[in-house]
């Protein structure tokens, strides 16, 4: 079982979020595709920004740094403007 759970997750990613704004993440697809773009980003080389070891796995580093607020995901229209290419 994962630690922590996608409902965890969720609450976490949209505790900044205003009463009447709508949330950041509302899925549980969202949140696979946000920590697996990460998980790709750490096995291409970024840095992490929680402590790792040796033999843990990009993916866990990945769903940790989004629990502790490291890395914040963006609504899905912002990131469709960062992904055009030109």
């Amino acid at each position: 079982m994962i630690h922590p759970s996608y409902s965890e997750l969720m609450q976490e990613v949209n505790k900044e979020v205003e009463v009447n704004e709508a949330p950041v993440v509302n899925s549980r697809y969202s949140i696979v595709l946000a920590t697996s773009r990460r998980a790709r980003q750490l096995i291409s080389g970024a840095e992490a920004m929680v402590p790792t070891y040796e033999g843990r796995k990009p993916l866990s580093v990945a769903v940790e740094e989004v629990y502790k607020g490291k890395v914040k995901i963006l609504p899905e229209d912002a990131t469709a403007e960062d992904d055009q290419v030109e």
